[in-house]
This record gives C-alpha cells, structure tokens and sequence, in this order.
C-alpha cells in the first residue's frame, strides 16, 4: 500500500513513514489529541522514483563536493528536476486523492509535512530541512508530496547529510497529510528543561498557527512551569504577528495582530494546566522528555508534533532526576553571564567546606584523571598544553581541539550539557566539567588537580580516591536561569566565526551583528591580494564558508551580516596593503558603503556570497550596510544586489545608523526600500559629538548617553514605526543598561549585546517591559 494510516502506525515503523510520521502514528494509538491523517510512506517515495528509473541518476548527481558551491548548486538543481518532472503514476495519484477524500469530506485543508526516515536521531537532527505545507486542497496535493520528496535535495539537506556522513541513498522520505487545525493559539512545550533535565516545563504560545512561533516571527508569551509545586512564572510578550489561513484563498498568511490583543496573555490557567497533562502523558508514554508542538482551537488542545528533547544529555537528566526539582530562581546571574551559588548552595565550594573541592561544574563527560591544570585564556596558551595536562578555559572553541586531543581533561567557566567542550569531550572520551564560572580563576596554571567528570568537581592534589573525596553535595548547583522571553529582542555580536557557538549559548534571538571585515582581515591579505594569488571563487567561498558557521549554529534565528567595513589603516597592515590610500583620519575616510560602491567590482564578491547562501537555503542570513550617508546610498546598493541576482523585495536588508545625515535622513532611506535600521552608537556618538574615542585628551566627553544622541535615535525609532522598518541597535552602548532602559521605552525592535552581556540585558529588557505594562494598567 502506498498510504498508511495514522491509527494503523506504532513507533517501530519508522522506517516507512520516517520519524514525525511514526511519532504522530503512535500518539494516536496512545489516544493522545492528534488530527486525523495518513502518511505516503518512504517506500512510495523509492518505488517512484526506481519505476521511473530516475534513482540512479538521482544519487550520481548528487554525489558531489559540498565545498564547492558551484557543483552543489548544479546537483540540487538536477535533483529536483528529476523529481517534480516525473509524473505520478495513475494508481497512485487515484490511491492519495481517495484517502484525502477521507480525511474532510473531499474539501478538507491539509498540512502535507516530510518526514525524512533520518529525522530526529539521536546524534543528528534534520528537522527543518525538508519542506511543509499548509492548508492544502486537493488541487494542489499531489504537487506539494512532490515538492516534499524533492525537498530532500536541496543544497541544505545534501550539504547537511554529507557533513553528517549518510548516504543519500540510505535516506528515504515520507510525507505526513493531516487534516489543518485552524488554531486560535499555538506554540511548543519542553516537557522538561531542554538543557538540564529538570522537571521545568516551558510553555511558548502566540496567536494563530504555530508556524510563526517555531520559525522565530513573532516572539511568544513564556510560561515556566515547575512541575512539582506548579508554580507559574509568566513572562507576556508583544505578538506583533501572527499566522492564519486567508479565508478568501486557502493560503498561510502574516497579518498583524488586533491592538487590543498583542500584549494579551495568550493561554489561560486552564489551559496551562490542561497542555502540562498533554504533555505529561507524552513524557510518560515514550519515557523520556519530549519537544511538543500544540494547537489550540475552540477550547480544545491537538499535538501536532511530539520528538524527544535531544539537548539533554543523560548525566545532566540523571543528575536532575537525582536531586527532584532545581530552582533556577535560586541562582543570581553575575556579570558574566554566569550563575552564582544561591545560599547554602555549593557554587565554587573550596576545600575547607567541602572535602577538597575547590571548583565545581556540570560534569559533562564521565570518568577521573589527574594532571596539571593549564589556564588557557588566548589561543596562544594553547602551545603550553602537554600530553596528560587538564586544560582550564573560559569556553573551547573548534581552534582548541587539536590541544584538547592532548588533554586528559576538560574544565570551563561557561557552557552547558550541549555545549562545545561537551560534545568534544564526549566524542573524544575525555572527562570534562563545564559552567564552573570560576574555573581560570580559582585553578592556578600548573596546580596538580583532580578532575571528577562524573560529579562536576574537580579536587586538590593528584589520585585522589573518588569515594573519598567527591561525594555528592547535598544540594544540586544550579543551572543558568532559563532565558526571559522579552517583546524587546535580545540579540547577540559577533566577531568572528569561531566566536557562534558560544554566542548561540546564550540564548539570543540571533545575531545583530557579524562583521564581515574580521573574515577578510583573518586571511590576512586584502581582498585584491588574496583574489589575485587565490582567485575570486576562493575568496567568495571564504565569506560563505565564515558566514554559514554562524548561520548554522544559529538557524533559523536571524544572523545580520555587515558588509566590509575596515579603514585603510587596518588595510594597510595587510599583505598588499601598500595600495591602500593614506588617510589623516581613516575613519572619516574610505570605508564602509563608500568603499563598496566605489569598487562595485570587489562588493560583487560580497554580493556573490550572500546569493550563494541563499541558494544553500540560509534563509536567516541578513545584510546590513555600513556608513550609509542617505537615501542615494541605499538606492545604489539596492542597484547591486539586484544585478548580483538577490532579489531586495525577498530578502531582508537595511543600513547602520552610524552618522547624523543617516539619522537625519532615515525616512527617505524607509521609501527606498530598507526593511531594518541599526544603531551603531560608537560612530554615532564621535560623530554628532566630534569626539575621537580614541583620544585620550577628548575621550571622557565620549557619551553615547549625551541628550543630542538620545534624541536622534529617539526620532529615528518613531519614523522607522511609522514607516514599518524594524529598529535595532548592535554598537557597545547595547549592552549598558541605562542606554537599555532607554530604548526598551522607546519601543526599539532589538537591542543586540556583546556575548557576556546577553543575559543580563534579557533581564533588564523584561524589568523594563514588565514595568511598563504595570504602569499601562495602574
């Protein structure tokens, strides 16, 4: 049979329906809430294509270099083609249509979603890398379970299943029809904590159908629920958008949310309570914690979607099982981002209060070894680490494995279950403890230590017996806090590539600034140079390759990417640099969009690699535009894009309010077509105040706080309102919190921090908006 039907699937059929058909099939023989459907199963999908005799075509075309971005973009094409071009077999096409007909009476709307046989492993997640449709008629059915097959091909998913190292031809599909819920309210519930295990739940919920929550449109109400006590900590967001179907045609629509309903809670205590029994029963039924998505429609709760929380390591999930309930509300943040002990607690416990323990974490890779500690705070520390040494880090990033192949341990400040030093370390069987917050600091570069990977402590001294010294503390430590929903995003910076894991540990909405500048200044030619030696596909494979690291790490979250913007003065450092012009003030000078435009030859590399991501289906990636003077800027860059083949009106784009003329001039650069403005408040403030940073004689009159600076962004977050464009702001005075204050009340769309400041200005941000609301109905 070419369909099967929901109440006819269990959990072992995986293999011919793929994981969220097999996980809806077997909530519905649970009698869990789940809307009627059935699934074309993997095995139509490889009797199609072997009958057209197109599968072995199919596999020899993708079989390719994903390196080479060219060649990938060819065989995803071919791909495809292959699939939406072949004609569906009569008996088929009459066997899908017949079921759909069951489903609503022959005039159902349906969600046609794939469900790849690969989807939601254990060590590999690809949700999210084929494709879904929403309220679907049976004129277009047929089409879209086609599209879905060919969905598999896409740049992204051969990229993705190559790096992952499966064979393409090892992956089938299936396709899951389900009858629409025309949800009034929606969202996703963790049954527990996804980093720690514990019994948290967290509810998001927004208004409409939940595709605007789980692809970041719109930022939901938050509801941490702790499950032994049921208390409630509600955080209500303003959900400026929400997804609906268009009574008029069928289709998925955005439309703004009514006034009176945006800072509305969303979901009752009734409903709390009713979606914590739901997703009870499901944590119950498989086992273990489980990622839900939920609808809500006349009173009524339906599960879309129930996968296991793949975030959660098992020592974490032990250890909260072990220790019941832990409060996050116990543990205050510090400056870094960091959790401090509550009192009584054992955060940084030292030797004489705790049997030897000096430092104390999550012990994220199992095992005891003994050595010296090597406090690594740069890359070049790194030199020092030896054979059998435990390195002590702030964060590991990809540059430090090579070293941590050489270690017999791991130790970090920061990070959790899921974080780089973790997963490393358990890849590479070395005992590891991360979110010690105090590791570099307590440890000194070469004391003889003891680290316990499996109780998260690390001892005095060499070989000391386990048993002896590291019996459990009474109290587990506790877990950073669980991130505040805010109306206000917070957003993140990043410098360089290797820089996005750590950044995405935050919890960020996504990243309000990536310069594009560090990339080309790490090759350490300039572009002309390096173009000349290497040639132009290197150099455009260069930013692609820098940008998609981030975009990764962070997808579907938002990445804004800025384009070049280094003064001559850093280029003349460079290989090749000799040419660059001499310039009295370099940052009055040619930089930014004025160089881009001038060398329109040398942006279209830049231009080239944000239409190849594009095609390798980063969908978040954003460009920005530094230094833009006025309107006559943007309408030439606009220009640019359109030649190098990226459609303006499609993807999202703006420019940095970094000069009085911008700020000035910001409602004609909104008719031109800019779909966001960012704040650079260092330029801002040197410019409107004439004052150079960097002068030591002038410096203390440096105020991104001085009336004049508040005021121009003030009136360029009221035009941007006016006109529809998002406002955001990613210079350093993002992360002090009066300048927060400031722009929380002026209404600014994102506030984007430095990485250690991200937690804090979540919290200062809801402060804010918390008030505010208070003060709205007082």
């Amino acid at each position: 049979m070419a369909v099967l039907w929901l109440d006819e699937i269990s959990a072992g059929d995986l293999e011919k329906v793929g994981g969220k058909g097999a996980s809806l099939g077997e909530l519905t023989g649970a009698g869990l809430p789940v809307p009627p459907g059935f699934v074309v199963t993997a095995g139509t999908y490889r009797s199609f294509i072997e009958e057209a005799e197109i599968d072995e075509e199919l596999f020899e075309v993708v079989d390719v270099d994903v390196d080479d971005s060219a060649a990938l973009a060819d065989a995803s094409d071919r791909a495809q083609e292959l699939i939406l071009e072949t004609p569906f077999p009569d008996e088929l096409r009459e066997e899908i249509l017949a079921s759909y007909h069951e489903v609503g009476d022959g005039e159902a709307f349906v969600a046609v979603r794939s469900s790849a046989t690969a989807e939601d492993l254990p060590d590999a997640s690809f949700a999210g890398q084929q494709e879904t449709f929403l309220n679907v008629t049976e004129e277009a059915l047929l089409d879209r379970v086609r599209e879905c097959w060919a969905s598999l091909f896409t740049q992204r998913a051969i990229y993705y299943r190559q790096e992952q190292g499966f064979d393409h031809s090892a992956v089938n599909i299936a396709v899951v029809v389900q009858q629409m819920v025309d949800a009034e309210k929606s969202g996703v519930m963790f049954t527990s904590h996804p980093s720690t295990g514990d019994p948290t739940m967290i509810i998001e919920a927004a208004w409409g159908l939940g595709e605007a929550v789980v692809s970041g449109a719109v930022s939901p109400d938050n509801y941490v629920i702790e499950r032994d006590g049921r208390s409630v900590d509600v955080t209500v967001a303003e959900k400026k958008v929400m997804h609906e179907k268009d009574e008029a045609t069928g289709e998925t629509v955005e439309r703004e949310v009514p006034e009176d309903k945006r800072n509305e809670r969303v979901v009752s205590d009734e409903e709390i309570d009713a979606l914590m029994d739901l997703g009870e029963r499901v944590e119950d039924h498989y086992g273990e914690p489980q990622d839900v998505e939920w609808a809500i429609v006349g009173g009524d709760v339906y599960m879309l979607q129930s996968r296991p929380i793949t975030t959660i390591d098992e020592g974490g999930a032990d250890a909260a099982e072990a220790a019941g309930s832990v409060d996050a509300s116990k543990g205050l943040t510090d400056g870094s981002g960091g959790v401090q002990a509550a009192e009584g607690g054992s955060g940084g416990a030292d030797s004489s209060s705790s049997g030897g323990v000096i430092v104390d974490g999550l012990g994220s890779s199992p095992g005891t070894v003994s050595g010296a500690a090597r406090i690594v705070k740069k890359l070049d520390d790194l030199d020092k680490v030896g054979e059998g040494d435990i390195i002590v880090t702030e964060m590991t990033m990809p540059d430090m494995v090579p070293a941590m192949k050489r270690a017999s341990g791991i130790v970090t400040d920061e990070g959790g279950m899921t974080s780089h030093a973790a997963i490393v370390s358990r890849e590479l069987g070395v005992p590891a403890i991360v979110g010690t917050t105090n590791a570099t600091t307590t440890l000194e570069d070469g004391q003889i230590v003891t680290l316990d990977g499996d109780k998260g402590a690390v001892l005095e001294g060499s070989e000391v017996e386990p048993d002896e010294e590291t019996e459990p503390v009474e109290e587990v430590r506790p877990q950073s806090p669980v991130k505040p929903m805010t109306a206000t995003e917070v957003k993140v910076n990043v410098s360089i590539p290797e820089a996005a894991e750590r950044a995405a540990a935050t919890g960020a909405d996504g990243v309000g600034l990536l310069r594009m500048e560090h990339m080309i200044l790490s090759l350490n030619q300039t572009p002309a140079k390096f173009i000349a030696e290497n040639g132009e596909d290197a150099y455009i494979t260069e930013l692609v390759e820098g940008i998609r690291g981030v975009a990764d790490e962070f997808y579907p979250r938002p990445v804004r990417v800025r384009t070049l913007d280094a003064p001559t003065d850093e280029f003349r450092q460079l290989e090749g640099g000799e040419d660059e012009p001499e310039e009295h003030n370099p940052m009055l000078g040619y930089r930014g969009i004025r160089r881009s435009l001038d060398r329109p030859d040398v942006f279209a590399h830049e231009l080239e690699a944000f239409r190849r991501l594009y095609e390798l289906g980063y969908d978040n990636v954003e460009i920005m535009f530094p230094l833009v003077n006025d309107a006559e800027d943007i309408y030439q860059a606009r220009s640019l894009m359109k030649e190098a083949g990226i459609d303006p009106e499609k993807r999202k784009w703006g420019a940095m309010i970094e000069t009085p003329a911008s700020a000035l001039s910001v409602e004609e650069m909104a008719e031109a077509g800019i779909d966001f403005a960012s704040f650079g408040t260092n330029d801002l403030t040197q410019y409107t105040l004439a004052v150079d940073r960097n002068n030591e004689h002038v410096a203390d009159r440096f105020d991104e706080l001085h009336p004049a600076i508040l005021k121009l962004i003030s009136d360029v977050i009221e035009t941007c309102r006016e006109h529809d464009v998002d406002t955001s702001i990613c210079g350093q005075a993002g992360s002090k919190p009066e300048m927060v204050q400031f722009l929380a009340k002026e209404g600014v769309t994102s506030i984007s921090a430095n990485i250690d400041a991200v937690r804090d200005v979540q919290h200062e941000v809801k402060r804010v908006e918390q008030k505010l609301l208070l003060d709205s109905v007082r």
